[in-house]
């Protein structure tokens, strides 16, 4: 099992870049990558002053569970997890070295399990997929913070 993190912190000149890394090679790690987001996402709040909603945290580590067991479960080798923030959301982002893309199934209330990349891009703000010179890169954004009022922003439910 490896695994490695850290922050990096960069100016720009519209925001600074906070973002995690971590690599990952046993199923064991799929909780570890879920710490990891969730780590993150408190430093996030409480460090660096952005607002993270409870539902945002839960998400986060949702898509991040979902995305990490998909490489590990497909895709020999370890896998790749990286979150930043941007534009009030955070990029969850899982390479692996599979370069075949995922099979995005039509909704089906009867089928027993595969409904992980459903369930991810129903919460996200977008989800895409990038071949690789090696493998493939998987994104989803999820937002932060709800809207005053309680409005989820971004989410397509």
């Amino acid at each position: 099992m490896e695994h490695t993190a850290g922050y990096e912190g960069g100016q720009s000149l519209m925001e600074d870049l906070l973002s995690v890394s971590g690599a990952f090679e046993g199923s064991e790690d799929i909780a570890v990558a879920r710490d990891l987001a969730r780590s993150f996402l408190t430093d996030v709040q409480t460090v660096h002053g952005l607002p993270v909603s409870g539902r945002a945290m839960g998400m986060v580590q949702l898509v991040v569970s979902e995305l990490v067991t998909n490489a590990r479960k497909y895709a020999p080798g370890p896998c790749l997890l990286t979150l930043e923030v941007k534009g009030g959301a955070v990029e969850v982002t899982v390479w692996d070295s599979n370069p075949t893309p995922p099979a995005i199934l039509p909704p089906d209330p009867m089928r027993i399990g595969q409904h992980g990349l459903e369930i991810v891009m129903a919460v996200g703000r977008s989800f895409t997929v990038h071949r690789e010179p090696v493998g493939k890169r998987i994104t989803a954004a999820i937002v932060l913070s709800d809207e005053p009022g309680g409005n989820v922003t971004g989410c397509r439910l």
